[in-house]
């Protein structure tokens, strides 16, 4: 099966954290047109506290309205690499520092819409070095939680964020 290649691209609306574009698509004399989110690509990260615990955070989603344990992560600025994003942003939404780091895998946040990947990693030897330093429309709440009680949130409903049960399952499989 041929894919479809790009043609012209129209930006319908611009915004920090993401472009609504219209797409042309081409392939042989079949065209068709496609809105895609394009957005930078985001990191998140499964911090292992020394005891072994999981830190996870809660904070409020705009979207769905209401309160998600998810691990820390964000977007990759302009020119950052991926593994510097999850340094970064593990300091910012947690106030810890990580010692060894490792790349769990790469996934597609929703291919059908969406143009950008979810690099995730895990973050081991964690050092308190300050306070959480989000962003301004960030309220952080930490919640350290073992790894069995990772699992007892999922069956439950409780951790229910799509991309937080795929990191899941990836640090699950590195785990052996």
């Amino acid at each position: 099966m041929e894919g479809w290649h790009r043609g012209k691209v129209d930006v319908l609306f611009s915004h920090f954290l993401f472009e609504l574009q219209k797409r042309r698509l081409e392939r042989g004399s079949e065209s068709r047109e496609a809105l895609v989110l394009h957005s930078a690509d985001w990191v998140q990260i499964v911090p292992v506290l020394p005891d072994g615990r999981i830190l996870l955070i809660r904070q409020w989603r705009y979207g769905s309205e209401s309160f998600h344990l998810e691990f820390p992560g964000g977007l990759v600025d302009p020119g950052e690499a991926p593994r510097a994003a999850a340094e970064r942003e593990l300091r910012e939404e947690t106030g810890y520092r990580a010692g060894s780091w490792r790349v769990l895998g790469e996934l597609d946040p929703n291919p059908a819409i969406l143009d950008n990947r979810l690099h995730v990693f895990a973050a081991e030897g964690l050092e308190r070095v300050g306070e959480i330093d989000g962003d301004e429309d960030e309220e952080i709440e930490l919640v350290p939680v073992t790894k069995d009680e990772i699992v007892g949130l999922i069956r439950r409903g409780e951790m229910r964020h799509g991309l937080m049960i795929a990191s899941w399952w990836l640090f699950r499989d590195h785990l052996g």
